[in-house]
């Protein structure tokens, strides 16, 4: 049986049995070379070489053996397997990095999904990573402070706080102290150096731009502007408008240094206030930046006195407006030509117009008259006068031909806020001044009857005071006040203790 198949040719498969015994023998070896270490390192080698074949290359340093590490520890062990895997994924990285960029100009990196140490990186130790921006080696450090003893260093480099470059950068680093509005730009970083003089003209210039930009957004918010209102005071006319007091608002025929004066249609009527049919509404500004001298009208009335207070501006603008309304209440119970009153809100004050059709009267400085109608306008003016002394028991304080209007053939006055009673301490100052004010107008107007101011004085007041020149009058009717008000003094009445001779002559053409 064993020689048939040696007999003649044939087929291959029939000269290889299946089931009989190999042909070749494998060598036999000792069961120290089955066990031996070295062996099974060298068999994992070439595992690895085949499968990864650039992580030996890439790998740095000698294979670690048992020979020059002790293995005992299972972390040292554990440490030394994570160190061969993160090499492992970085040269994978690579590998990417290789395979994506090419021979592109444009590269990509993947330095951050790295999992070695920098130390460990083939990166330089002088490229600079700029996305650890704790430190910038380009960038100036803050100057060191001074200790308390007032230098630092020994010997020959003694360095006092003095120092001019040491100060220069110590003021520079103070800039960024400025108000965010105020760019000083990097200065640390230029490394600039600046004199105690320039440093203090920065400052000043710095704080004084810091005040005007506050001073600006009060005015802003918080007071009213050249033909414009805040948003308190807009609040306070658009409740005027729903309400159905006021049909609408057209827009400002007036400003002044303290007020300003806009036009309106009435709307309905209620029972208790007869609406006309064009109003003047008079906002009074809520600041008193522009009249701060003006306190001398409304400190001393005895009306407002207990109420007066510098510290809160707004309560003083309200003030202005009541007094301003209940003035014009006695002028018009009087019979004086004058705006009626509406309505006051607040510092809004509400009165009729005097004009029409959104046309307001016009100045009695800025109407021609003729010369029979300027008499005509003295002897109106000469008789509101004693009437308002007499009967309203008021003095204009501002009367000019600027707060006159000329409407239907006769004087309408108007601004009365500062008008004062004659008990006031500085009432017969202001009452000649107006009564100076008056004649100088209508002398040079032509008006031949126009008394003088100390004639127009005595005419109005019902005084009867004697002095050839004016700085004796003057000094009269300052013993006047004195003496009234040492009165008001010892009994604590407003009362009234000039000598008089009777009524005033009422002047009539």
């Amino acid at each position: 049986a064993a020689a048939a198949p040696e007999a003649g040719p044939g087929p291959a498969w029939q000269s290889k049995c299946p089931w009989g015994a190999p042909s070749t023998t494998s060598m036999s070896c000792s069961l120290a070379d089955v066990m031996s270490e070295q062996l099974a390192k060298e068999l994992q080698l070439e595992e690895e070489n085949a499968a990864f074949p650039e992580v030996v290359a890439a790998a740095e340093g000698p294979f670690i053996t048992g020979e020059n590490i002790d293995t005992s520890s299972d972390l040292m062990l554990a440490q030394m397997l994570q160190m061969e895997f993160d090499r492992e994924y970085d040269a994978q990285l690579r590998r990417e990095e290789k395979k994506i960029n090419g021979d592109s100009k444009v590269s990509i990196s993947f330095e951050n999904y790295r999992k070695v140490h920098p130390y460990d990186s083939d990166s330089s130790e002088d490229e600079v990573d700029w996305q650890d921006t704790r430190h910038d080696p380009y960038r100036a450090d803050k100057p060191t402070t001074t200790p308390k003893r007032g230098f630092i260093g020994k010997g020959k480099d003694i360095t006092t706080k003095h120092d001019e470059v040491l100060c220069g950068r110590k003021n520079t680093a103070r800039m960024e102290n400025f108000a965010p509005e105020f760019q000083v730009g990097d200065g640390i970083g230029m490394d600039l150096k600046l004199s105690n003089q320039v440093f203090n003209a920065l400052k000043q210039h710095a704080y004084s731009e810091e005040r005007r930009s506050a001073r600006l957004h009060e005015k802003k918010e918080h007071s009213t502007a050249e033909k414009a209102v805040d948003p308190k005071t807009r609040l306070l006319l658009y409740k005027m408008v729903n309400s159905g007091m006021l049909e609408t608002i057209t827009g400002c025929i007036s400003t002044g240094k303290e007020s300003v004066v806009f036009h309106a249609y009435g709307g309905n009527a209620t029972e208790d206030k007869v609406i006309p049919p064009e109003c003047a509404i008079k906002v009074f500004k809520t600041t008193l930046n522009e009249f701060k001298n003006r306190d001398k009208y409304i400190k001393d009335d005895y009306r407002f006195k207990d109420r007066f207070s510098k510290l809160n501006p707004r309560k003083i603008i309200r003030m202005w407006a009541e007094k301003e309304m209940h003035n014009l209440t006695r002028m018009q119970n009087a019979g004086i030509p004058c705006p009626r009153v509406v309505i006051l809100k607040k510092h809004v004050l509400v009165m009729s117009f005097i004009g029409q059709d959104q046309v307001p009267a016009p100045k009695l400085k800025d109407v021609t008259l003729s010369s029979e109608d300027m008499k005509k306008a003295y002897y109106q003016i000469l008789n509101m006068m004693q009437q308002l002394y007499r009967e309203c028991n008021l003095v204009h304080a501002d009367l000019s031909e600027y707060n006159m209007l000329w409407h239907d053939g006769k004087v309408w006055l108007i601004d009365v806020s500062q008008s004062v009673e004659p008990t006031h301490p500085h009432g017969l100052e202001f009452l000649f001044r107006d009564c100076r004010n008056v004649s100088q107008f209508f002398q040079k107007g032509g008006v031949a009857e126009a008394l003088n101011e100390r004639e127009l004085f005595n005419a109005v007041s019902g005084l009867n005071i004697t002095a050839d020149n004016e700085v004796d009058f003057q000094a009269e009717i300052e013993a006047l006040e004195k003496m009234n008000e040492d009165h008001v003094q010892n009994h604590g009445k407003k009362l009234s203790t000039f000598s008089s001779d009777g009524d005033p002559p009422i002047y009539d053409e």
